[in-house]
């Protein structure tokens, strides 16, 4: 069986809802075989019933016979019996087939996030991740489950419409007739109701990222009095949303409306000719009672069978939004293969040999250069990057780091050309915008480090007090996203897990800029140590950070245009200029 999306997410084929549906339904195919057995098992002992009721009407309580009503009758407690185990294994069977769709579309939505990796919040908005993880894969997986009662239905309508043909080619004919004509008329609801569920669905998952993105910067907003103005855009978001809600709500209103009335019109019609033949003869009163009861048990199959296709739809319309973020592709190639990842000074450095400008190089990891900048990072060295703009930082960063498409080199090899794990080990880029997970504060931290060198990496960020000032210290637990700490906190925190992370090229973006300057220095000097030989590159402006960097390159207009040490670089008037206002204060 092929796999989804492999090997081509970007193929037209996979981007069908339907293809995609039909391949969940290849990959959930035992469930679905055995729920729909299971499903026309449970009908067809369900529709038998009557017929036997009628016959021990017929052949026993009329007839007097109670040898032939002991056998009907035991003929209907034995269908009740196969009926309510099949209807036990059909739910298992659905229930089954729709966990598995399910978590299938999960796994394929979590891999295609990893994959998209820096590309994935520029095209796919939060929300739409959410709903997609959260409503999407559900009505999936209730879409395949509902082929178990949908098969079983139809099987059911057809096998009611043959025994009633051959008691009656009318009233069979009136059922014939009758089933296409509802279902006709419940497709003619279908289509509105499918392009309402879309608007919604829609509008739903830009209502969601909103309130992630509130959520997310309430703090901010606290701060600078704009929690009324979001409320405001988000309460009109909100009441867009419910006007769709309601339109999509009307629709199945007359939908489920139909749902009763179709088949009650066809149950009294039923009804009403089976009394005209019993009155004339025509048939007995058992088979009138059989012919009443299958005209109520049509109401069953018939409201299935309308359920599964509402369920359908509902399956198609979230099948569209996951295809079209399964065929998402990143926004460059990545590469195959990668070199073996530098072990640490201590484990046996690695000598580099290559051209080189700037500090003098010597045996340890290899440089990272970006030649569109001219930056070039000293291995092994603490390098500070002052950038006379943020968008310089915002442009460089994710370069240095593979998150953007860049000719950046490590030694002699382009990033271009390395995996992205690969890439991941060696090189990490921590900004200010990277989050905290929820549960226990040391498993966060520590990775798969030890815990003395937590205790350092603690040390060297600054982050003493924020421990001590919890009530089980680093067994504490994080809310989610880190909400029960500070700025500042969060920041060292942050910084304390960078440093455990331990990779060849460590990158921090303004790692201090939420803490006192005495915080900032301790700081410095502690990321300094911990450091020590393995290379270190920091995007800052603060010149307590700059005056104990090993090597200061200044940036302006995406170039690099001068280096050296903070002491010599303050010569420059345009360096001078960048970092002046925070060495006056």
């Amino acid at each position: 069986m092929r796999r989804f999306p492999d090997p081509d997410p970007g193929n037209p084929d996979h981007r069908s809802p339907i293809s995609y549906l039909l391949w969940l339904a290849a990959y959930q195919r035992n469930a679905i075989f055995l729920g729909a057995l299971y499903g026309i098992v449970h009908v067809l002992a369900q529709a038998l019933v009557p017929a036997a009721v009628g016959k021990a009407i017929d052949a026993g309580i009329i007839a007097r016979d109670q040898r032939a009503l002991l056998w009907w009758g035991g003929a209907v407690v034995a269908l009740g019996t196969i009926q309510a185990a099949a209807g036990i294994l059909r739910d298992r069977a659905a229930l089954t087939t729709r966990l598995g769709a399910a978590y299938r579309t999960a796994q394929l939505i979590a891999r295609q996030a990893a994959r998209l990796g820096a590309t994935l919040p520029k095209r796919v908005a939060k929300g739409e991740i959410v709903n997609a993880g959260v409503a999407d894969i559900g009505r999936l997986g209730e879409a395949l489950a509902e082929t178990a009662r949908g098969s079983g239905a139809i099987v059911a309508i057809a096998v009611v419409a043959a025994i009633l043909l051959g008691t009656s080619w009318q009233l069979g004919l009136v059922v014939l007739l009758g089933v296409p004509l509802m279902v006709g008329t419940v497709a003619l609801l279908i289509r509105p109701l499918h392009r309402r569920q879309q608007r919604l669905r829609e509008q739903q998952a830009e209502l969601t990222g909103r309130a992630v993105d509130i959520v997310g910067g309430l703090r901010v907003l606290r701060g600078i009095g704009g929690e009324e103005v979001f409320a405001d855009r988000y309460r009109a978001d909100s009441q867009r949303v419910r006007a769709a809600g309601v339109e999509v709500a009307r629709v199945e209103a007359l939908l489920e409306g139909a749902k009763v009335l179709l088949p009650g019109l066809l149950t009294t019609v039923v009804v009403w000719l089976g009394a005209h033949y019993v009155a004339s003869g025509r048939m007995g009163p058992g088979q009138l009672v059989a012919f009443y009861g299958y005209a109520v048990f049509l109401v069953d199959p018939l409201r299935r069978l309308t359920n599964a296709a509402g369920r359908l739809t509902q399956g198609h319309v979230a099948a569209r939004r996951i295809t079209a973020f399964l065929a998402l592709r990143p926004e460059f190639a990545l590469g195959a293969a990668a070199p073996a990842p530098y072990e640490g000074p201590d484990r046996g450095p690695v000598s580099y040999e290559g051209p080189y400008e700037g500090p003098a190089p010597y045996d340890g990891p290899a440089p990272l250069a970006d030649p569109a900048s001219g930056l070039i990072v000293a291995p092994g060295r603490f390098t500070a990057v002052a950038c006379a703009s943020p968008a310089d930082t915002a442009a460089l960063a994710p370069r240095l780091g593979r998150y953007t498409d860049s000719t950046v080199t490590l030694g002699d090899t382009p990033l271009g050309d390395l995996p992205p794990d690969g890439i991941r080990r060696r090189i990490l880029v921590a900004d200010n915008d990277d989050r905290l997970f929820a549960g226990p504060l040391r498993e966060e931290l520590r990775g798969r480090g030890s815990d003395t060198e937590l205790e350092r990496a603690v040390d060297a960020a600054c982050a003493r007090d924020i421990a001590e000032a919890l009530p089980d210290g680093l067994d504490d637990l994080v809310a989610e996203s880190g909400r029960n700490f500070s700025g500042g906190q969060q920041q060292r925190l942050r910084l304390v897990r960078a440093l455990m992370a331990d990779p060849e090229v460590l990158i921090l973006v303004e790692p201090t800029s939420a803490v006192d300057a005495h915080t900032e220095a301790r700081i410095a000097r502690g990321v300094s140590e911990l450091r020590a030989g393995r290379t270190t590159l920091v995007f800052t402006t603060s010149p307590v950070v700059l005056d104990r960097a090993d090597h200061v390159v200044y940036v302006q207009s995406a170039k690099a245009v001068a280096q050296g040490s903070h002491g010599d670089l303050l010569a420059d008037v345009r360096y001078r200029s960048v970092v002046a206002r925070e060495e006056s204060a």
